[in-house]
């Protein structure tokens, strides 16, 4: 897929993976439609990827938001005449178990990780429909490939992702739309120290886990764009981001009940 004069929708493209997506999306030449909540991140991002010829708009957008959701295509029509990748990168975290976890912060954390994946979807799947060469885009994680005790609500959301994006490829089978699901490890983003924490769970205790989380995050995420922008462009339908999520594809197909214990070992 040749990425230069194609447009990109990318959201949570303030930080992060979502940046550094639309800097490699931009180097191609893809022009982009930048999303996010955070309006002073969008503007820094767009700094980043601005370049004579290259088409850039910013906008503000809350995925958990159904009705700003059905409107967005038409303010992105305004600026872009059509849409040929759609990136559903936006995504919280959520520390705590299922006990610990209040049901308003586990629908709070589905509406934007699941909900908005799929309402992006619904919204933009006309635009890309006309596009002669499109491509969409959905984050999981490492935890929609495994789930850890204590990620209940994280790992159901990316678990949730990567079958609707599974059972939307089977379906687009045949058509000029490839869908691509993204798992990526531990990226060194700010998601760990961003995350909602159960208020069941005590200062010291979200410390220790806060600290055991970034000790994870070790690849930078200009590095994880590179290889989701290569796989786009490749239109692969699996993409695996580092050692860790190809190490875990692997354990599961291998221990599909019992890999927990394998990982928990190591």
């Amino acid at each position: 897929m040749k990425l230069e004069g194609k447009t990109a929708v990318v959201t949570g493209a303030a930080s992060g993976i979502g940046r550094a997506i639309a800097c490699s999306l931009g180097r191609r030449g893809c022009h982009l439609a930048l999303a996010d909540l955070n309006e002073a991140g969008l503007a820094a991002t767009a700094s980043l990827v601005s370049s004579a010829g290259l088409r850039v708009s910013c906008h503000r957008l809350d995925v958990s938001d159904r009705l700003a959701i059905t409107a967005f295509p038409a303010a992105v029509s305004v600026i872009h005449p059509g849409v040929d990748i759609l990136v559903n990168n936006a995504g919280v975290a959520l520390g705590g178990s299922f006990e610990q976890t209040a049901e308003d912060d586990f629908e709070w954390l589905f509406d934007i990780n699941f909900w908005g994946v799929v309402r992006m979807t619904r919204a933009f799947l006309p635009l890309l429909k006309a596009s002669g060469e499109a491509q969409l885009v959905n984050l999981s994680s490492l935890f929609g490939l495994i789930a850890p005790p204590g990620q209940a609500a994280y790992s159901a959301s990316k678990f949730a992702v990567r079958g609707f994006s599974e059972a939307l490829r089977h379906e687009l089978d045949g058509t000029s739309i490839g869908v691509t699901t993204v798992h990526p490890g531990g990226i060194a983003t700010a998601i760990a120290r961003s995350a909602r924490m159960s208020k069941a769970i005590s200062a010291a205790d979200q410390a220790q886990s806060l600290k055991r989380f970034q000790h994870l995050l070790k690849m930078p995420p200009e590095r994880a764009g590179e290889i989701i922008a290569q796989g786009v462009e490749r239109r692969r339908p699996r993409i695996l981001i580092g050692s860790d999520a190809r190490f875990a594809a692997l354990i599961e197909r291998l221990f599909p009940v019992s890999y927990w214990k394998a990982i928990g070992r190591g």
